[in-house]
């Protein structure tokens, strides 16, 4: 006998954020939230000061899933090239699947538009966290410039995974091979 354990009012609620304003944008409505988490109004107020404070919590809690997604394992044993070109690997794989709409952590920052929000404040971190990564990799890789390397990294990972997440582009074929000619131009081994 399996027994089914019931998420909180709370979990739901984040588990909806994370879904709907993925889906659907930043701009759903505190109702839609509240019906897809089966939670009432006042008691998301009860557990949240505000929908931005619900949109914050929600990146948060996604940001370890999401890292761990696309990020290789520390210390794989694998080249600076290998590290960084997984990174993109695994992108281009998620972006063929129907539910892609590109990352969600600069959907987040492009439709707030606003830096002091909250929630862009938490993508904001993760999107620096990803160019950091690009840097080390880049300097242990022997880039002749690992900070220029890094930012136009995080420029084709961006643009490609808006591209696709939006159905203008497929990355298959694209994405792989301008990152290697990056990584070639910079000297990266």
């Amino acid at each position: 006998m399996t027994t089914e354990v019931k998420q909180s009012p709370r979990e739901r609620l984040l588990e909806a954020a994370a879904t709907l304003t993925y889906r659907d944008g930043v701009g759903i409505g505190i109702e839609a939230l509240c019906k897809a988490a089966g939670v009432s109004k006042r008691s998301m107020y009860q557990l949240f000061e505000s929908k931005d404070a619900l949109l914050a919590a929600s990146l948060e809690r996604r940001k370890s899933a999401y890292v761990a997604a696309l990020l290789p394992p520390v210390d794989d044993g694998r080249s600076s090239r290998e590290r960084i070109l997984h990174v993109f690997e695994q992108v281009e794989a998620q972006a063929g699947g129907p539910e892609f709409y590109g990352c969600p952590f600069l959907s987040a920052q492009v439709e707030l538009k606003d830096q002091g929000h909250p929630a862009s404040q938490v993508a904001r971190v993760v999107k620096e966290n990803l160019t950091g990564f690009f840097r080390a990799e880049a300097e242990r890789g022997g880039a002749s410039d690992p900070s220029l390397l890094a930012r136009q990294l995080a420029l084709v990972f961006d643009g490609g995974s808006a591209r696709a997440g939006i159905g203008a582009d497929q990355l298959t074929g694209l994405f792989t091979p301008t990152v290697t000619t990056l990584l070639d131009a910079a000297g990266v081994r």
